[in-house]
């Protein structure tokens, strides 16, 4: 209850929430529209949810767009939590902010793409920069391709490729070599009319269970 909750939209704004404003509700309750919580425009759609006790100097958050741009703004940039919100990203037209997650200086980034591509480098690769900032090439798409997911590497763990077909595969992270940010990557599943097109990765655990 002491936590913040920040609140990322799909345009690159940045909200806050006290946890213990957000009000409880029993399991089968419907809950409230996060819209009714935060000053978010009509227009906007949420992207990504990040809870944060502190807002140190020692981490990161690190953002991933549908373009394929990554960025990474120390965590203490956004400690100063204001009613209206503030731009915690440039996205340029046609963009969209996909997710945001914390890193902490030694972690590696995976971003994978609908057409089946991925690229593994690590954070080092991108430099701190200011909230209004854009970001840099995470990932070389190609036409008609976009990012769908992102995963901080945080533990020695598989990665779970789920398609809109329902297929899943899951493969050892060492498949996933470290290669500089802006590349093409490698082919994380090859794409067949079975399969379709990707819609999710995921950092799994052998002894997770997965809905």
């Amino acid at each position: 209850t002491h936590d913040y909750m920040m609140v990322f939209t799909q345009s690159g704004h940045c909200y806050w929430l006290k946890v213990h404003e957000i009000p409880q509700a029993a399991r089968a309750a419907r809950g409230r529209p996060i819209v009714n919580c935060v000053a978010m425009k009509p227009e906007e759609r949420l992207a990504a949810l990040v809870p944060v006790r502190e807002f140190s100097q020692d981490k990161s958050l690190f953002f991933a767009t549908k373009n394929g741009v990554a960025k990474k703004t120390v965590l203490s940039e956004f400690g100063n939590p204001r009613s209206t919100g503030i731009r915690a990203i440039n996205i340029e037209d046609g963009d969209e902010l996909i997710d945001v997650q914390v890193t902490d200086g030694s972690n590696d980034l995976v971003l994978a793409t609908r057409h089946g591509m991925s690229i593994r480098f690590h954070e080092k690769d991108v430099r701190d920069m200011g909230r209004t900032a854009t970001g840099v090439k995470g990932i070389e798409l190609d036409k008609k391709d976009f990012v769908i997911d992102m995963v901080v590497v945080r533990r020695k763990c598989t990665l779970l490729v789920v398609t809109e077909k329902g297929m899943g595969k899951r493969s050892e992270l060492d498949e996933y070599r470290v290669q500089h940010r802006g590349g093409r990557g490698i082919i994380t599943l090859k794409r067949a009319a079975k399969t379709g097109d990707i819609v999710a990765l995921k950092e799994v655990m052998p002894d997770d269970e997965l809905m």
